[in-house]
């Protein structure tokens, strides 16, 4: 178990983990079919695939933020 108490960002990061997730494996069902050679999804299944790339933003996102409030923390202790 983790003692250490949830600094600002992390909420972001771990969404934007699942997010990024959620994309891949729609990248990867969306792309299979056309490699087994059946029929592909229609276009709104390829849309799902951008999930990747919002993940990555949302994920990115709380890097900044949590970036952003330790060098407040470490401004104020100074």
């Amino acid at each position: 178990m983790n003692a250490e108490t949830p600094s600002a960002g992390d909420l972001l990061v771990r969404t934007g983990g699942i997010v990024f997730l959620v994309g891949a494996v729609a990248t990867v069902v969306t792309v299979a079919p056309l490699f087994l050679g059946t029929e592909p999804f229609p276009a709104p299944a390829y849309f799902v695939c951008m999930l990747m790339g919002a993940g990555f933003l949302l994920a990115a996102a709380g890097v900044v933020r949590s970036a952003l409030a330790q060098r407040r923390a470490a401004r104020s202790s100074a």
